[in-house]
């Protein structure tokens, strides 16, 4: 997974749209249209991974953008990570089946542990943990919620239960475009030894190799593609 550093597009979906949040909140979204035209513009870019979002099913608990992800998966041939909603051991092996590559699970992991180990079990290596942190503390059910739970603790717990990447989310800064903040990074990636894909943040290309060097295998790239900070491509050539 991630054998060279890879720059990755954010699809994130809100009614059916490709949306980006500023902090994490609700009610602060961007809208960038449809989400198979912005996959297929990462694509031609050169993008070989998409990171696809369900957001009102992070929210709410449940996939409410199933028909808009299914429309990006049959038009595309690319690796796509999928996130929000998932919560059962049955959606995530229906996915995983279905062609998507890794299944990314927040809340349900937090909640319920071993749905990690067992997803893993059927599919090794496939599960990608997300840590969305803020102020040293993991936030669930689509950042609203508090745990108590430190991320590179946790981080180092679903890497023994099989997990085999951590998204690591950035709250504070997430959608701001005012830069990326690497310490919280290291910390992850020092207490385990799976790759991290770093997320939050990023304004220009210069914070990419800066999350790299703080050791990050990947970075998720939202609200810098779409509101054009840089290129795609401009991005893969820098890293």
């Amino acid at each position: 997974m991630f054998p060279e550093f890879e720059v990755i597009p954010a699809v994130d979906m809100q009614d059916g749209q490709v949306v980006q949040l500023v902090g994490g909140e609700r009610g602060t979204e961007r809208t960038y249209g449809d989400p198979v035209e912005a996959t297929t513009r990462w694509i031609d870019q050169g993008a070989e991974t998409l990171h696809l979002i369900d957001l009102d099913g992070a929210f709410e608990g449940k996939r409410k953008n199933a028909q808009a992800i299914d429309a990006v998966l049959e038009a595309v041939e690319v690796s796509v990570q999928l996130g929000g909603g998932i919560r059962t051991v049955e959606d995530a092996t229906d996915l995983l089946a279905r062609g998507v590559d890794r299944v990314i699970l927040g809340t349900a992991a937090v909640e319920n542990p071993d749905i990690v180990a067992e997803i893993s079990r059927r599919y090794p290596g496939r599960v990608m943990v997300s840590l969305d942190a803020k102020d040293g503390e993991v936030l669930v059910s689509g950042w609203t919620e508090r745990t108590g739970l430190d991320p590179a603790e946790a981080a180092s717990r679903y890497e023994e239960l099989g997990a085999g990447a951590i998204l690591f989310t950035d709250v504070a800064v997430e959608g701001q475009l005012e830069g990326v903040r690497t310490e919280p990074v290291r910390r992850v990636v020092e207490a385990i030894g799976i790759p991290v894909v770093a997320s939050g943040g990023v304004a220009t290309v210069a914070d990419l190799r800066t999350l790299r060097a703080a050791g990050a295998g990947a970075v998720v790239v939202g609200s810098a593609l779409y509101e054009g900070a840089f290129t795609l491509g401009d991005a893969i050539e820098a890293v």
